[in-house]
């Protein structure tokens, strides 16, 4: 398996375990990135474009995006955030307060901070929509302001997996004048940061071949040496996702039949919570911003302040998690480092993708990792092959007394 790009000195067990990637966890194509205080030490990929070129034909190159699903949703919460450092949007306020329509069904005390947290009590649709339908960017709003709550807004946490986008999305269209968030994205974060990053990827890019095509993977064989990747969920995890009647099942079902990934139509529609695409550098540039001065495309560019960086990352939500079974932890938009998704340390914030890709900051070590694949496996939070690069860049750490 051939790697390409480069690691910064000290950083070279990041290729090694990006390489073991393809040997060993049965990785076919992917990229990685990592910053540190702003600079980037790691630019590595490797392996095919497409998950179905099992013969190579068409190898991954420098500027391969993917779609990376939920990683989409740490990219979108800035957005909001950006919004209330701008006296624009006010997380305390009602939802209703900028979205008359979505105080039906007693959701008039659902707050703006309840989207960002999950605590909305908003996680499914009675009636899912069809993929024509959650392509439109008026009915996933529209469903979801007619939806009622399945649990009382605030009171507790379960992930919004599907309706986490459409509320966003509403939102900051109503409070931004009109500009839903992935246009809000492609013009005052990836354009001035020069990010290869997009939700709802433009005709140009489409044309230009840019995006990999994705698709599922069969699960590696265990190794056998008790150091390989986790394979069995907890009994209560799997019946939850297994059963139609669940939250979890209903939750991911929200879209039903889910579209196909690959569909230009998917690609160009802005989804924020599952449908961003983004190349590993795009997404690892966007975290240091988070957290740093990067060099943008006329001037340095850092997006969050300190102030809406500690919004970002203080706990909102934790404990047992009603739509992923599992304890998770979130701030306003971002998953916060836990046992259920690992990062680097106690104090990152980000988000992983379903099935593999995954994005986030760690202000302490002042690390921003992205790595992006086009196989996406079953893990939801943590996924072996993003949790062995994130191993490798804290042994890197390690062996740094700097």
């Amino acid at each position: 398996m051939n790697v390409h790009g480069t690691v910064a000195e000290g950083f070279e067990p990041v290729r090694d375990a990006f390489a073991r990637n393809f040997t060993s966890l049965g990785e076919r194509g992917a990229a990685v990135a990592v910053y540190r205080d702003g600079r980037k030490v790691v630019d590595l990929w490797g392996g095919s474009r497409d998950v179905d070129d099992a013969s190579g034909t068409e190898p991954w190159r420098r500027g391969t995006a993917q779609v990376v699903r939920s990683a989409t949703k740490g990219v979108a919460a800035a957005v909001p955030l950006l919004l209330h450092r701008r006296g624009e949007l006010d997380l305390d306020a009602p939802v209703g307060e900028y979205w008359p329509e979505f105080k039906a069904h007693g959701k008039e005390r659902v707050l703006v901070r309840h989207v960002l947290n999950h605590r909305a009590g908003l996680p499914v649709l009675d009636r899912p929509l069809t993929p024509e339908e959650a392509l439109d960017p008026r009915r996933g709003p529209a469903a979801v302001a007619a939806q009622a709550p399945v649990w009382e807004p605030g009171t507790d946490h379960g992930y919004h997996a599907l309706t986490y986008g459409w509320l966003l999305d509403e939102l900051v269209r109503r409070a931004s004048g009109g500009r839903g968030a992935g246009q809000w994205i492609a013009d005052e974060i990836a354009g001035p940061l020069g990010l290869d990053l997009w939700v709802g990827l433009p005709a140009a890019e489409e044309a230009a071949g840019r995006a990999g095509r994705v698709g599922r993977l069969d699960e590696p064989e265990p190794s056998g040496s008790g150091n390989g990747p986790r394979l069995r969920p907890k009994r209560a995890v799997t019946e939850a996702y297994e059963n139609p009647g669940s939250l979890t099942r209903r939750a991911f079902a929200a879209i039903t039949p889910f579209p196909d990934q690959n569909d230009p139509e998917y690609r160009a529609a802005a989804l924020p919570a599952a449908n961003g695409i983004a190349t590993a550098d795009g997404l690892a540039r966007f975290y240091a911003a988070l957290i740093g001065e990067v060099d943008g495309v006329t001037r340095d560019v850092r997006l969050f302040d300190r102030a809406t960086m500690e919004l970002a990352r203080a706990e909102e939500s934790a404990g047992p998690d009603r739509i992923l079974v599992v304890g998770t932890r979130f701030g306003l938009g971002y998953m916060l480092h836990g046992s259920a998704s690992p990062f680097l340390g106690p104090g990152s914030f980000g988000h992983p993708g379903r099935g593999g890709s995954l994005g986030f900051a760690d202000p302490e070590t002042g690390i921003a990792l992205g790595y992006v694949t086009n196989g996406f496996r079953k893990t939801v939070t943590a996924d072996p092959r993003a949790q062995a690069l994130v191993r490798a860049v804290r042994a890197s750490l390690d062996r740094d007394p700097s």
